[in-house]
C-alpha cells in the first residue's frame, strides 16, 4: 500500500556565496599589473513550486534535510566563480508553508505557484572590483555571505470542490469509486480508508473534484480516531456531503443521530459553518435501509438539507446525485470572489530612513540594518586593510555619527550582527600602505623607530655641515 504523508518538517539551507579572490596580475616585464581577483559566485536558492503531478509529501518525509549548492570562489585573471545551482522542490497543490511555531508563511494553491523560501548568499567581491582611486591595489577581498538557514513545516490541505464526510463504513469510498475513476481501497471493516482520496467527476460541461477523507467518529476533532489528522483536507471544499449508512446495525444509531454527531465534530474543528451541505442516504438496496430512509427523509429535509437516496451497489439514484452536486458546485463558484492578479506594491524608502538603527541593550550598543550586517558578514577580520575598509563604509553610512548621538564613547562595546567589538572612531583618511595593512589600526608606541632616528639624523646633518664651514673661516 502506498504511503501518504501530508505533514513534514524541512530543514532548509541555501547555498553560501563564494569568496572573492585577492590576486595581482603578473607577466614578463610587468611584475605589477594591477589587481585581477575575480568575484565569488552567489549561492543557490531553495524554492517551492506547485506541481499537478505531485499528490503527497512523501519524498520530503525520507529526505527532510535540503541543501542548495554553494557558489564557487573567484580566481585570478578576473575569473568570477560559478553561481550555485538553485534547488526547486515540487509540492502538491494546496501546500501550506508554516514556521515551527505555526505561523503561516505562504499558501501554495494553483499549478506553477512559486515561492523562494531560502535565498542564497551573495558572492564576495574580488580585489579587482574593490579597487578605487585611493585603494589602487587592495590586499583583501570580501567573503561570501552565508545562505539562509531555516526550518519550515509543510502541511497539505487537499484542494477539492466536494468533501464526503461520515462515519466509518458509511460507503464514502464506494461512492467516490462509482462517481469518478478513483480506485480507493474498499472493504467491510471500519477505517478501511487511511488516506484522503481524490476523484474527478464530469457531468456534461461541468467538471469538479470530490474528496473522500477517513471516517469520523465522536471526538475526532479532539484527536480521537483518524479525524484530527485529516479534517484539514476538507477545509478548502466548497460543498460538504453527509454520507449516511442507512443499513447500519449498530444500536443507538440512525441517520439523524449520525448527522448530528458529524456536525458536532465539524463545529468543534471550526471554519466550516458556511459551507452548503447535502445528505446522501446510502445502501438503500437493503430493504430495511430503504424503509429507514423514507422515515427520516422528511425530518432531514425539514432542516433545509437536500436528501438523496442512493445505492452504490445497484447505481440507483447516482445520476440525480451527480447533477445536483454539479449544480451546487457551480453555485459555490459563482458566489466565490473573483480572483484578481496579484498587485505589485512599491514602497519607496523614506527620505529620512538611514537604513539602520542604533539601540543600547545592557550596556552594548547594537547596530541593526541590512547593509551594516551584510558588510560585517563579508569582512575578513584577519586582514587589517579589510577592517579599515569596513570602518570607512560604516562611517560613510553614518553609523559612527549615530553611535555618538546615542551616547557611545570610545572603547564602548558595539555589536553588529554576530560580531561584537570595542568602538574606536575612525581617525584620518586612508593612506595607501603595504597590502593587507592599514596604518590607522597600528598601535601607537612611545619608542623611537629606526625610520624616525634616520629622519632626525638627516635633519641635523645640514646644521653640522654649516657649523664646520664657519670654523674653517
Amino acid at each position: 500500500m502506498a504511503t501518504f504523508v501530508d505533514r513534514v518538517t524541512l530543514h532548509l539551507q541555501a547555498g553560501d556565496g563564494g569568496h572573492g579572490c585577492v590576486s595581482i596580475h603578473r607577466e614578463k616585464f610587468k611584475p605589477f599589473g594591477g589587481p585581477d581577483g575575480g568575484d565569488g559566485g552567489h549561492g543557490g536558492s531553495v524554492s517551492l513550486v506547485v506541481d499537478a503531478q505531485v499528490t503527497t509529501l512523501l519524498d520530503f518525509h525520507f529526505r527532510p534535510h535540503i541543501k542548495a549548492e554553494n557558489g564557487k570562489g573567484g580566481q585570478g585573471s578576473n575569473r568570477d566563480g560559478a553561481k550555485g545551482a538553485d534547488l526547486v522542490l515540487k509540492v502538491p497543490d494546496g501546500t501550506v508553508v508554516q514556521t515551527l511555531a505555526g505561523e503561516p508563511i505562504a499558501d501554495l494553491v494553483g499549478a506553477g505557484t512559486l515561492l523562494e523560501i531560502a535565498r542564497g548568499g551573495r558572492g564576495g567581491r574580488g580585489n579587482a572590483a574593490l579597487a578605487s582611486s585611493k585603494r589602487k591595489a587592495p590586499g583583501f577581498a570580501e567573503l561570501g555571505e552565508p545562505g539562509d538557514r531555516l526550518e519550515v513545516v509543510l502541511e497539505l490541505k487537499s484542494v477539492a470542490d466536494v468533501g464526503l464526510v461520515g462515519f466509518p463504513s458509511a460507503g464514502k469510498s464506494s461512492l467516490i469509486s462509482v462517481l469518478s475513476a478513483a480506485k480507493p481501497k474498499i472493504a467491510d471493516y471500519p477505517f478501511t480508508t487511511l488516506v484522503p482520496n481524490l476523484g474527478v467527476v464530469r457531468v456534461d460541461d461541468h467538471t469538479f473534484t470530490i474528496a473522500d477523507v477517513p471516517g469520523l467518529i465522536p471526538g475526532a476533532a479532539s484527536g480521537k480516531g483518524l479525524g484530527l489528522e485529516f479534517l484539514r483536507h476538507i477545509e478548502r471544499c466548497a460543498v460538504l456531503v453527509h454520507v449516511v449508512d442507512a443499513a447500519t446495525l449498530d444500536p443507538g444509531r440512525d441517520p439523524i443521530s449520525d448527522i448530528d454527531a458529524i456536525e458536532a465534530e465539524l463545529a468543534e474543528y471550526g471554519g466550516l459553518a458556511d459551507r452548503p451541505r447535502m445528505v446522501v442516504l446510502n445502501k438503500v438496496d437493503v430493504p430495511d435501509a430503504r424503509d429507514l430512509a423514507e422515515i427520516t427523509r422528511s425530518d432531514i429535509e425539514a432542516r433545509g438539507l437536500r436528501v438523496f437516496e442512493v445505492s452504490t451497489a445497484t447505481r440507483e439514484g447516482l445520476r440525480e446525485l451527480t447533477f445536483a452536486l454539479a449544480e451546487m458546485v457551480q453555485q459555490a463558484r459563482d458566489l466565490a470572489p473573483i480572483q484578481e492578479p496579484t498587485r505589485i506594491v512599491i514602497r519607496p524608502t523614506a527620505v529620512d530612513d538611514a537604513g539602520f538603527t542604533v539601540t543600547e541593550e545592557d550596556g552594548v550598543y547594537v547596530v541593526r540594518g541590512l547593509r551594516p550586517e551584510r558588510w560585517v558578514r563579508q569582512t575578513n577580520f584577519d586582514n587589517d586593510e579589510a577592517i579599515g575598509f569596513l570602518a570607512d563604509r560604516l562611517e560613510r553610512l553614518g553609523v559612527e555619527e549615530a553611535l555618538a548621538k546615542a551616547g557611545a564613547a570610545p572603547g564602548d562595546p558595539v555589536r553588529i550582527g554576530a560580531r561584537e567589538f570595542d568602538w574606536h572612531p575612525t581617525v584620518g583618511e586612508y593612506v595607501s600602505g603595504p597590502r593587507g595593512s592599514d596604518t590607522r589600526l597600528e598601535e601607537q608606541s612611545d619608542r623611537t623607530t629606526a625610520a624616525e632616528r634616520l629622519a632626525a639624523r638627516n635633519a641635523r646633518r645640514p646644521q653640522i655641515e654649516s657649523s664646520d664651514d664657519a670654523d674653517d673661516e
